[in-house]
């Protein structure tokens, strides 16, 4: 199924009973944005960058080159590339076991038997962008929680070796995973990733810097010169609880985005894996664009039920998340049952987000200062004035309010 055919097809809307409302004021929240540090002085990631991860499709052991070429494909073929996902990123277990003599990685011969620059090459004749996985310390995460038979391939000693057979292979995306370089190596978090940093500013190709250490040593104070982007958060599951613990950690680091450049990460979408409804996907990807988080799917894009593609392929939803207009999104409001999260937008409006989080149909409503025409971004239609929308369990709505 392609992309357009899927938004026309999901463009329905259900009535429910009556339940949360909620009163809130955001002026003094727009007059409090932080002052951060510049951001890394790459000229890249201006909007926060969009693609597709192997991990949580196929983890480690299942992870081929095949995989790979047919998610970029898919990604060409159903309409996402035009969406906006452009990375394609190869996370953990390409590495053959060991190093070649020289000290340089290599691809595993079985499972990436024509080598990642050619694996490279073709991802970039789909129109799209190729991204590779490495770590700092001398372990993966493979290596330590999936058996991945592997000795010495973790960066550490050999970073500028690596930064420059990355740039020579053609990688345009590098997700940096910290995965106990502390405890097995005896490394600094920034320290670290400030090493790589300056190996990939050093190359004639440019990179997007990914670092992930898993909000541990709290990143968003002081990764913003070191990366393009920095997780906040362990892994998300494709559960419901999992999204809404995530959702809730963002809490308390939205406060510290800033300019384009730097971006909060808190991981990689779920849409379309495990348990997750269609509402709770769809509720999932709201609060990631008001958050202005890099939108990376994780399963197979040719296989993703309409519902789900058109979820990840909105243009509007999209568009949320591209608007950076100096302020990541917050939460503005929380209460049993419901949440209300928002940000502004560019030309003076606002995007909202209302959160069933309860176990029942309900109605979350939000009093925002003004005089606004409000559109249902899922809908794809104008829904009057008011701020307000009757949610199933687990649903969201995204409002984006216009100045009247």
């Amino acid at each position: 199924m392609r992309l357009d055919h899927a938004i026309a097809a999901s463009s329905k809307t259900s009535a429910g009973s009556t339940g949360l409302v909620l009163l809130l004021v955001v002026l003094a929240w727009l007059l409090s944005l932080p002052t951060v540090s510049p951001a890394l002085a790459n000229g890249l990631a201006a909007t926060p960058p969009m693609g597709w991860n192997s991990w949580n499709q196929v983890r480690c052991h299942d992870l081929t080159e095949d995989v790979v070429r047919h998610a970029a494909d898919a990604l060409a073929d159903t309409g996402l590339r035009d969406a906006g996902y452009r990375y394609v990123v190869v996370d953990d277990c390409w590495q053959a076991p060991t190093r070649a003599a020289d000290g340089s990685l290599r691809a595993d011969p079985a499972r990436f038997p024509h080598g990642i620059a050619d694996l490279a090459d073709y991802v970039h004749s789909r129109g799209l962008l190729f991204g590779i996985y490495a770590v700092p310390g001398s372990r993966t995460c493979a290596m330590a929680n999936d058996g991945y038979a592997a000795s010495g391939i973790g960066s550490l000693g050999h970073e500028r070796q690596d930064a420059e057979t990355f740039g020579r292979w053609g990688v345009d995306y590098l997700k940096y995973d910290w995965c106990h370089a502390d405890t097995v190596d005896g490394l600094d978090r920034k320290a670290a990733f400030e090493k790589m940093r300056d190996e990939l500013a050093a190359l004639p190709r440019p990179i997007v810097y990914a670092i992930s250490e898993y909000g541990v040593s709290s990143p968003w104070t002081w990764a913003r010169p070191v990366a393009n982007l920095w997780r906040t958060t362990d892994d998300l599951g494709a559960t419901w609880d999992s999204v809404l613990a995530t959702i809730d950690r963002q809490a308390t680091v939205a406060v510290h985005s800033g300019a384009p450049g730097g971006w909060n990460d808190p991981d990689m979408l779920q849409v379309g894996n495990g348990t997750l409804t269609a509402d709770e996907a769809r509720a999932h990807f709201s609060v990631w664009a008001v958050l202005n988080a890099p939108l990376f799917a994780g399963t197979d894009p040719a296989k993703l039920s309409g519902e789900d593609l058109a979820t990840l392929g909105n243009p509007e939803a999209i568009a949320v998340d591209q608007d950076f207009a100096g302020g990541q999104g917050r939460r503005l409001d929380a209460g049993p049952g419901y949440q209300v999260w928002g940000k502004p937008l560019s030309g003076g409006g606002f995007a909202v987000v209302l959160l069933n989080t309860g176990g029942t149909t309900a109605t979350v409503s939000a009093a925002i200062p003004g005089s606004w025409t409000v559109r249902d971004l899922w809908a794809h239609r104008d829904v009057g004035t008011g701020v307000s929308a009757t949610l199933r369990p687990h649903s969201a709505a995204l409002l984006k309010l216009t100045p009247r």
